[in-house]
């Protein structure tokens, strides 16, 4: 029997496969493929933060930074120079601690 499954993997699960007695079948993506199966996995992390609660959560907000790590480095960047990228738009924006909701603009006359 098989199971299909067609996406990106942490690079244990191959190991992890092979150790529960099953052979795993996979190949190495180029860097354009590699990207997209990224982006890709990110939504379905981002879909699984939504629906997660409590320590459930934080698992799966600890998958999406992985992935957002491995995204960075596609870039030649690091996790701190996207940390690093964020505090700055902080210093300059705000972050989002004030809960503020913005529902609409008036303009000048």
């Amino acid at each position: 029997m098989e199971r299909i499954y067609n996406k990106l993997v942490r690079d244990n699960i191959p190991n992890i496969i092979i150790s529960n007695g099953e052979t795993p079948i996979t190949k190495i993506l180029d860097d354009d493929t590699y990207k997209v199966e990224l982006e890709k996995k990110l939504n379905e992390e981002y879909n699984e933060v939504l629906n997660a609660a409590g320590e459930d959560r934080i698992e799966e907000l600890a998958d999406m930074l992985e992935i957002i790590k491995a995204l960075a480095k596609l870039e030649n960047k690091s996790l701190q120079d996207v940390i690093d990228c964020s505090n700055e738009k902080a210093k300059k924006r705000g972050a989002f601690d004030k809960k503020i909701f913005l529902e609409k603009v008036i303009e000048k006359n």
